[in-house]
């Protein structure tokens, strides 16, 4: 059965990616819902809420405010919120509820301007989804919202496209920008991760842009139309020590499970044949190798196993009871995936 999970947690939704991409702009940030789902996002999705704060709400719905569609109720509590925090925009993050009932989400962005003043945004997430579809809508509205001014291009700049911590599985951007100045990119611009608004809003003024992960190719795309800025698909944010932990038998077969552009860049690092990829996300085939696969459930894992025989599965330790019933019997790596397990790298 497809998306049946017997062994693994669930995974992060796509609610919790829109909420990722907004968490440092300065928003105010509500979740359309009765309160669960903003305390999944908050309580398990969001490392940052621990130690950094943001204006996120939940809109509290109740059974017949669900039913009867009460937007303008929203809007009031929208319009109070503001009052009490100010913030430069409003995000509306949508749910199962509003999904299933239809919830006019553009009528919504446009009642929100006009009651605030300040630019609104409403991401049709659904709860059905995972996180990294909410991220790819996410980073593309945020952009075609707020980059719309042309700056002069600064000479080296780059901008970080992608990096959230659902992504990367950290959550200081002053560790990213070690990678980058590693890679020799020393003047970079990590959006939504230790940047404010204002970087958002130049974007115009990179020289280049660095999408690193699928979910943010999309808005690459749309800066290049609109502002002529080139991109690159690259995942720089691979640690060493995970290096040091694969087995270095040259005809041994390893299976990499990771978010399609980390496990990518990975299998490159260890620049052996007989590597192959999986993702339980977002799956492009332009980025994918003969014998790569998408997991649309646990069933997609077990056969992998059983039909390619692999001596090393490198992988988010909540994998490996599921592989070790499916027969696997060689070298389990862990290899932290916040999206799938909630665990922060401490792979520095």
């Amino acid at each position: 059965m497809k998306k049946f999970l017997k062994y693994m947690s669930p995974f992060a939704p796509d609610q919790s990616g829109a909420c990722s991409v907004f968490y440092e702009l300065g928003g105010l940030i509500v979740i359309c819902d009765a309160g669960g789902c903003a305390g999944n996002i908050c309580g398990f999705d969001e490392p940052r809420w621990f130690d950094k704060k943001s204006a996120i709400f939940s809109a509290g719905l109740r059974d017949m405010d669900a039913v009867m569609g009460r937007d303008d109720k929203l809007i009031e509590k929208l319009s109070y919120a503001y009052e009490q925090l100010g913030g430069n925009f409003a995000l509306i993050v949508s749910t199962p509820v509003p999904a299933v009932i239809a919830t006019d989400l553009k009528s919504l962005e446009r009642m929100c301007t006009k009651k605030l003043g300040i630019p609104c945004i409403a991401i049709d997430s659904t709860g059905t989804n995972l996180y990294d579809k909410g991220e790819e809508k996410a980073w593309f509205r945020l952009f075609e919202t707020f980059a719309s001014e042309t700056f002069e291009v600064e000479k080296g700049k780059t901008g970080i496209i992608g990096a959230t911590p659902l992504e990367t599985g950290f959550t200081d951007s002053k560790i990213l920008k070690k990678y980058l100045s590693d890679c020799g990119l020393h003047n970079t611009v990590i959006y939504s991760m230790g940047t404010d608004l204002d970087e958002v809003k130049k974007a115009s003024s990179c020289e280049k842009n660095i999408a690193v992960s699928v979910s943010g190719v999309k808005a690459a795309e749309y800066l290049k139309e609109r502002f002529g800025t080139p991109y690159e698909i690259a995942y720089p944010f691979i640690p060493d020590k995970i290096m040091s932990t694969v087995p270095y038998e040259k005809d041994c077969r390893i299976l990499i499970i990771q978010s399609q552009l980390r496990a990518n860049e990975l299998r490159k690092k260890i620049g052996r044949p007989n590597t192959d990829c999986a993702t339980w996300f977002t799956f492009k085939n332009e980025y994918a190798l003969e014998n790569d696969a998408a997991l649309k459930g646990e069933d997609d894992l077990t056969s992998l196993i059983s039909d390619r025989n692999y001596d090393v599965i490198i992988a988010d330790s909540d994998a490996e009871k599921l592989c070790r019933d499916a027969g696997f019997s060689g070298t389990f790596i862990d290899f932290p995936e916040f999206a799938v397990s909630g665990r922060i790298s401490d792979l520095l």
